[in-house]
Formats: C-alpha cells, structure tokens, sequence
C-alpha cells in the first residue's frame, strides 16, 4: 500500500524530467560548426586600390560654395517680427525697455569742460594764453563752445578774445561736422559764420579745422593738430602745430592773402591726476607771406620763440 500511493508522485516527476532531457540532447546533437558558417565575415577593402581621380565628389556634398562674406541673408532671416521678445512679450512691453537700452548705450546726455592751454609764455613779449572749449549732449548731436585769446601777462591788455557756438554731428567714429557762428571781442568786434570738421586723425593725431566768414566778407581758415605721446602713464609729450590761412587781404588786422602764421611746439605735462595736469613747453610762431612782410614793414619782429609753463585741466 504504501508504493501504490508513492505512484503519483513518481509519475509526475518523470513527466517534468522528460522535456528537460529531450532539451539536452537536441543541443548536443547541434551541428555547430554549421552555425559558425552563417556568421557574416567582412570583406576586406582595397583602399590602395581605389581610383580617387574617378570618384563623383559632387554626389558626396562637396561641390557647395563656401558662403561669402559679403552674400544677402537668406529670405528666412526677414521673416518674423521686427524684435523676438515682441511676440512672446508684446511690443507694448518691449518698447520701453528698447528705449532704456538705447538710452544708456549712447543715448544719454553728457557735459564736459576741457581747458586744453592756459599758459604764461616767457620771450621777448611775455603773455599769457587760452584755449578752452566745453560740449553738452550725446554721441551724435551736441552744443559745442569754444573760447581761445592772448593777452599780456599782467591781464592789462588783450589782444585777441574770440568765442564759438557750435553745433556737433557725429558723421563717422572719428570726425563730427561743426556748424555755428563765432564772435570776435578783439582787437574789435567782428563776427562770422563757421563751418568745421574735429576729431581724431590717423596714427591718432586730434584735429580741428575750421573755416570763417566774417559778417565783412572776409574769409579765413585754421587748422590746429596735436598728438599725445605717452612717455609713461603720467608724463606726456604733446607735439602741436597750428596753421591760419586768409584768402583775402585784411588791412585793419595787418594780414595779407595766403598763409599768414605758423605755430608749432613741444609741451611735457605730468598728470598728477587726469583732470589736473601742469606742463612746460617751448613754441615757435612766426608770421608767414604776405603777413610776414606787413609786420616787417611796421618794425615787428615776424617770429618769436617762447618758453610755456601752463596748466590742463578738465571737469
């Protein structure tokens, strides 16, 4: 009794046995050298052998221009709003912002006053000299003033006084058009129209150049160039050359036609700070053609050669 009730159990574990030794002996009786056959073997390539002379490179991509510099933009970089932000944020939005941007990206208004000569000049006629000029404005339009005279070193007498009220347009990075008038207080009142170019020259020479018609019709131009050699970062050596021109003859200010004066020196300044700078110098001026023969014939020594000892300044 006690093997006929072990029977079920027996028979139940040769019917799991019996798949597992059907399993094994389909593997060993594979034939496995067949399955190493259907593996795919590369071919090795002859590179070497390859005819590169006759190959369509166009076919592969290559034959497409490289784009040019100077080629339009496609049609697709029009497309869309004017500004992106616009579209997500509104224009409404945007604008103000726009206006921000181009305000504190040369939209602001800025004022300066350069004293570029105030200067004692020691020689045969001692005399003191200004130069000075101050803007207010942008990067593009701006009120321009300038104020330059000569006078005795004891402010007695002055000889020449003149002032500038200009009107600035930037026309490139480097020049702005000067357009306004100019009143003369001495040696006597005289106006007149002025039309000029300033700024920073080649090989970084600054230079202002103007030409004036006086309210007497008389035409006459100067042009001023200097240039700032930096010896170290506070001692500078400026070279400045300045030449007048008249295309008539003046009587009254004893000026013939033609170039009349030349003025050209050598100032070494010490920046104790950028705005407070003295310096010492040496100039020679002369008087030239025409004008240089009037001042012979009125006993004057045509040129003159004087030593500087002046201030520049700016606020």
């Amino acid at each position: 009794m006690r093997y006929l009730a072990a029977l079920p159990l027996l028979a139940s574990a040769q019917m799991i046995a019996m798949p597992l030794v059907a399993q094994d002996h389909d593997h060993a009786t594979m034939d496995h050298s067949a399955h190493q056959q259907q593996e795919p073997v590369e071919e090795e390539q002859d590179h070497s052998a390859m005819d590169h002379g006759q190959m369509d490179h166009s076919a592969m991509g290559h034959s497409m221009p490289a784009p040019s510099a100077n080629a339009a933009p496609p049609p697709r970089a029009f497309e869309g709003p004017l500004h992106a932000a616009d579209a997500i944020w509104g224009e409404a939005a945007m604008q103000p912002a726009r206006e921000q941007l181009a305000y504190e990206n040369g939209g602001m208004r800025t004022g300066s006053l350069m004293v570029e000569r105030l200067e004692a000049r020691l020689g045969d006629e001692d005399a003191v000299l200004w130069d000075l000029q101050g803007f207010w404005g942008g990067d593009v339009n701006r009120f321009v003033f300038k104020s330059e005279g000569e006078g005795e070193l004891d402010l007695g007498h002055v000889e020449d006084a003149e002032v500038q009220a200009l009107w600035s347009h930037a026309i490139g990075p480097f020049f702005d058009l000067q357009a306004g008038a100019r009143l003369d207080l001495e040696p006597e009142t005289r106006s007149h129209l002025v039309l000029g170019l300033q700024g920073l020259a080649p090989y970084m020479w600054h230079v202002d150049a103007a030409a004036f018609l006086s309210d007497r019709g008389d035409l006459t131009a100067r042009v001023e160039a200097e240039y700032d050699q930096k010896i170290t970062q506070s001692l500078i050596l400026q070279p400045r050359v300045e030449i007048e021109a008249s295309a008539q003859d003046i009587p009254e200010r004893d000026i013939g036609a033609g170039l009349t004066s030349l003025a050209a020196g050598l100032r070494l300044r010490y920046e104790i700070a950028r705005e407070f700078a003295p310096y010492v110098g040496v100039e020679w001026e002369g008087r030239l053609g025409q004008t240089r023969d009037i001042a012979r014939a009125n006993g004057e020594d045509p040129s003159a050669t004087s030593v500087l000892v002046g201030l520049r300044a700016w606020f």
